[in-house]
């Protein structure tokens, strides 16, 4: 090793866990807690879709470009310091977003008990929504259009209703809905059934909305019907606001966009830009091996980030931040985070010798996946992978949150499954193995298809915590798996492009489509009827990739550069003897080949 300061590798190895740890714990302040903060603005489940389907779009069409500019120009301190300092400054707008309800702006920390009815604009499904300081009700409709042939909540039908047209349409509806605000106040509700105590109301224990069906519309009060004087009173009140609250939810939801697009464009970079500057600065040294186990660091980090924040939020919250919807201290803790990296990235090793010249190895990499039908497949295994999983991310905390969960069990939720990659790696090696890699692949897949049913069937708040062990195998060992196919499958120099384009063009891309897809399932249907769906399409897919995977062309290919690395490595004799004899026996079956 050179005794030069530059390349102190202990060093940087060192800065380098640090710097993914403090990462791993910003990350995890925002990022598991981003839908549900968007529930709590108001956004429908559509619209939240939309966002983070946008928002997995923009990482996977922004991410390789930045990360070439930062190559080409090296300029990779300037990404690391402005990234860092803008995702900081974009996180904190999020705040700026006004909910669609300001009525609701933490109404958990004054104990408020009451019952909230929200008037909706015309052509937005009319529902009485219902919230408590016990636990919040589901309201996965909340400013959502309501669509043709939609199941659980229907507008109502004013047709019959006299003088039903226009303005006079809306009073109705104003004091109708106020009606039953007046009935209902004080009821008991649960995360479990909303009783209704009004004849002629259903409950819509789902999506916690009360429906009301044409019977009921002859049965109320004429008072009800046609307006009392307190209801019509109120109702004429809130004529003069019915122009802006028709602009409240897509008023929060243009602004939820543009903040989530800007802050992802200044956030994505960061985490390759890092990987490739310490990647570049081991190989000078021919340490590059050295760098293979940081990822848990990061996870550690966001392991002991997503209980910190969860326990703050939910002990702090109401004395740090007294007005503003709930979970803002989320922004406010990922800037701090934020920070704290940014002092860390000073250290980062960036090497100062960088290659010149344009760099054509992903451009070799989609050669090589366009030519290879085992990578082809293994493409489409990754897109669905993406696909399913985003349903996880955007929507089990909804799902946790309906049977009553706090933000604490949601967080230790994550952590399980992310400290079982970490304790589990170990065992990395021998079940590759017994196994091989299609086995570890088809297990992956079997488990998290199981885990996507049991979430389906989730009835308590804790019911989720026992099976997000599985995540070992779902995450873990499915990525190991996909890994070990992409050093197997690749040529020698392009291992990194390769493994950088599956995980960042194919898992981001089926995020995005499994966003996109999963928001309107949700508000079509239900969240367990999303994760029996994702099931379905993950086993059928497994059935086509079993099938699939014997019939293609099982050509080994020779990664001189894999062998270089074990070579000086410090494997054991029996290893490299091992891998020496693999290398004779390819060289002399492509001779047979090649002769043949």
């Amino acid at each position: 090793m050179s005794p030069n300061p530059q390349w102190d590798v202990p060093r940087a190895l060192g800065v380098a866990k640090l710097f993914h740890l403090v990462c791993g714990v910003r990350d995890a302040c925002v990022t598991p807690f981003l839908t549900l903060y968007l529930r709590h603005l108001g956004v429908a489940a559509p619209w939240v879709g939309i966002l983070m389907g946008t928002k997995h779009l923009v990482a996977a069409c922004w991410t390789p470009f930045c990360a070439f500019l930062a190559k080409r120009y090296q300029k990779r301190r300037m990404f690391l310091t402005g990234s860092l300092l803008g995702s900081a400054g974009a996180s904190l707008l999020m705040v700026l977003v006004p909910p669609v309800d300001r009525s609701l702006n933490n109404h958990f920390c004054n104990g408020s008990n009451k019952v909230v009815t929200t008037v909706l604009p015309l052509g937005v499904t009319r529902t009485v929504t219902m919230t408590s300081s016990q636990g919040s009700v589901p309201n996965h409709w909340a400013g959502a259009p309501s669509l043709p042939g939609s199941r659980h909540t229907r507008a109502l039908d004013t047709s019959g209703f006299p003088n039903g047209s226009g303005k006079n349409q809306e009073r109705i509806l104003r004091a109708l809905q106020a009606y039953f605000a007046g009935s209902v106040e004080g009821a008991r509700i649960t995360t479990q059934a909303l009783h209704p105590v009004t004849s002629g109301l259903r409950a819509n224990s789902q999506e916690g909305t009360f429906e009301v069906d044409n019977a009921t519309l002859g049965t109320l009060p004429r008072s009800a019907a046609l307006g009392s004087p307190d209801n019509l009173s109120k109702a004429q009140g809130d004529d003069q606001a019915l122009d802006h609250s028709s602009k409240g939810p897509q008023w929060t939801f243009i602004l939820s966009l543009g903040f989530v697009a800007f802050w992802e464009l200044l956030t994505a970079p960061l985490e390759q830009v890092a990987d490739d500057s310490l990647f570049e600065y081991l190989d000078f040294v021919d340490a590059a091996d050295r760098n293979r186990n940081l990822w848990m660091w990061r996870l550690l980090g966001m392991s002991a980030g997503v209980c910190g924040i969860a326990a703050l939020v939910g002990h702090l919250e109401c004395f740090l931040v007294t007005n503003g919807p709930r979970g803002v201290i989320h922004f406010y803790s990922y800037a701090l985070f934020s920070t704290l990296a940014l002092a860390v990235s000073t250290a980062f090793p960036v090497p100062i010798y960088q290659q010149q010249g344009l760099s054509y190895k992903p451009i070799k990499a989609l050669s090589l996946i366009r030519g290879d039908s085992r990578l082809i497949l293994l493409a489409f295994t990754v897109f669905w992978i993406g696909a399913t999983a985003s349903t996880v991310q955007n929507f089990l905390f909804w799902h946790m949150k309906d049977h009553g969960s706090s933000e604490l069990v949601m967080g230790f939720s994550v952590a399980l499954g992310l400290l079982g990659e970490v304790l589990f790696h170990p065992f990395r090696t021998s079940l590759l193995r017994k196994l091989s890699r299609v086995g570890v692949l088809g297990l992956g897949l079997s488990c998290l298809a199981l885990q996507l049913l049991y979430y389906s069937f989730t009835w308590s708040w804790w019911s989720v915590l026992p099976v997000q062990i599985l995540s070992a195998i779902s995450s873990g060992a499915l990525w190991w798996a996909v890994g070990t196919s992409l050093e197997d499958l690749a040529t020698s120099g392009v291992e990194r492009s390769l493994s950088t384009m599956f995980r960042g063009h194919f898992y981001e891309s089926g995020c995005s489509l499994g966003s996109f897809v999963g928001g309107f399932v949700v508000m079509r249907f239900s969240i367990a009827v999303l994760y029996q769906a994702c099931c379905v399409v993950l086993l059928l897919w497994l059935a086509v990739f079993l099938a699939t995977q014997p019939r293609l062309p099982q050509e080994q290919r020779i990664n001189y550069s894999k062998l270089l690395a074990l070579e000086g490595s410090d494997s054991s004799d029996s290893e490299q003897g091992s891998e020496r004899d693999w290398l004779v026996k390819a060289m002399r079956e492509d001779h047979v080949d090649w002769k043949g």
